[in-house]
């Protein structure tokens, strides 16, 4: 066929014909037909009181636009798939709805409209989900932001935010990132691992897992360090589940992450940023010192950043035993150097001070890691003390397992087994227990 032919045929064919072969038909082009027969603002209303209402609203208005001749091309399955999308984008996750939805994603990174990549059993993947532009990104970060109250433009282009489900959400915009707006998704599954599970999971072993039991049955303050993604709060759940219900505990996260036993007595406390005006943040310092005034037997701290580390050494060392936060530390020894960095952001006391605070606070350490394959496992064990005379922190290893396939083993026996003792004079059942872990655990050293 000649270019004159070619010419003659659209011609033929009339502009109506030429526009329903060149333009797309996609879920953008669905939305744009649904704004003359259903109001968006409306259906967002009805979203708060009836959600099945409202997404019954937005099918109906789906049938009567997808009746129209333009969308006669498409079959029945391929019109439920595009109401099935848009029902997504509007009230759900969009694209990202099916990863969502999975509970062995633990997490989700949108780098702009065309890259997707998700984390599964420690792995990072590529996804074949895309967006259709990064104007569909933004929405969705506007919707999980906009219930809260929060906003995010250039003058402020980072956000952290919570989903409904518990997920903590951070999105970054340009001009910070020029390729498009960023959206990170930390998943967390609808209940906490036990300790039980990990040890079958291989994370830790039985022996280790048995010692960490007495430390929270012994009020020992402990904190779980570790890179990002290794597990810390896994770990600090399963520690958290073990907290009898007879004791008042106050939870202390940025974002909620804990999920301690339904019958437990908690009361969670979240931090709050700015709003829009600048006013109105609550830092996780200023909770600290307001769980002082709760009357808590615990303080779980979800993670120490900044200058609220000295009110949890200070909380520690007045009668709150028993107290569990995280921190990203490289080794357990790094945690006594970043603590000490992290009060001096709030105050100006010498070091030797400092960790003076750190050796009477602490009672362990409990380091957890992830490697290649993405097996997350308990690395290492430290007690934590303070040798007065060089006015130092001291962080003694008990505890070392070098990687996923290696069982680890017991450096020395730790100091807690000398205060087992004496309470076993009067429980014969511990013991016993006590007795049979000696045997189980520090029997391969001494041989």
């Amino acid at each position: 066929m000649t270019l004159t032919e070619r010419v003659r045929a659209v011609g033929l064919a009339g502009p109506q014909a030429f526009s329903e072969a060149e333009s797309p038909l996609t879920v953008a082009e669905l939305r744009h037909d649904i704004k003359g027969i259903a109001s968006f603002e409306a259906i967002a209303q009805l979203l708060t009181d009836k959600p099945q209402s409202a997404k019954n609203e937005l099918k109906a208005a789906c049938q009567q636009a997808l009746s129209a001749p333009k969308w006669d091309r498409l079959g029945m399955e391929d019109k439920r798939l595009l109401t099935e999308q848009l029902i997504d984008v509007v009230f759900g996750m969009g694209p990202l709805e099916t990863l969502i939805e999975d509970e062995e994603v633990t997490e989700l990174m949108v780098n702009g409209a065309h890259e997707v990549y998700f984390e599964r059993n420690g792995r990072i993947m590529k996804s074949d989900i895309t967006f259709e532009s990064d104007d569909q990104v933004r929405v969705l970060i506007d919707r999980i932001i906009g219930p809260l109250g929060r906003r995010i433009d250039e003058s402020s282009p980072m956000v952290n935010a919570r989903l409904p489900q518990g997920h903590r959400v951070n999105a970054v915009i340009p001009p910070i990132t020029p390729d498009g707006p960023h959206v990170t998704i930390r998943a967390f599954g609808k209940r906490s691992l036990t300790l039980g599970e990990m040890v079958q999971a291989g994370s830790l072993s039985t022996g280790v897992a048995c010692y960490l039991a007495w430390l929270i049955a012994f009020r020992k303050n402990i904190v779980v360090s570790g890179g990002t993604g290794s597990g810390k709060t896994t770990l600090l759940n399963a520690l958290s589940c073990l907290i009898g219900t007879d004791e008042r505990v106050v939870t202390i996260e940025d974002s909620l992450e804990l999920k301690l036993s339904p019958k437990a007595h908690v009361v969670r406390m979240e931090a709050r940023p700015r709003n829009a005006e600048g006013c109105g943040e609550v830092t996780i310092r200023d909770l600290v010192i307001n769980a002082l005034r709760m009357r808590p037997d615990r303080i779980i701290v979800g993670e120490c950043r900044s200058a609220e580390a000295l009110d949890m050494l200070q909380a520690m060392n007045t009668g709150h035993d028993g107290s569990l936060t995280t921190l990203h530390a490289n080794t357990p020894q790094d945690v006594v150097d970043r603590m000490v960095t992290m009060v001096r952001y709030g105050s100006d006391l010498p070091v030797d001070a400092i960790e003076a605070q750190i050796g009477s606070a602490f009672d362990g350490i409990i380091h957890v890691a992830r490697d290649r394959e993405g097996h997350r496992f308990i690395s290492e064990v430290a007690e934590v003390g303070f040798e007065r005379e060089e006015r130092r922190c001291e962080v003694e290893t008990v505890f070392r397992r070098s990687h996923f396939s290696d069982p680890g083993e017991w450096v020395r026996p730790p100091r807690l087994l000398d205060e087992l003792r004496e309470w076993a004079g009067s429980d014969e059942a511990l013991g016993q227990e006590v007795s049979r872990w000696e045997e189980a655990e520090l029997s391969l050293r001494a041989a």
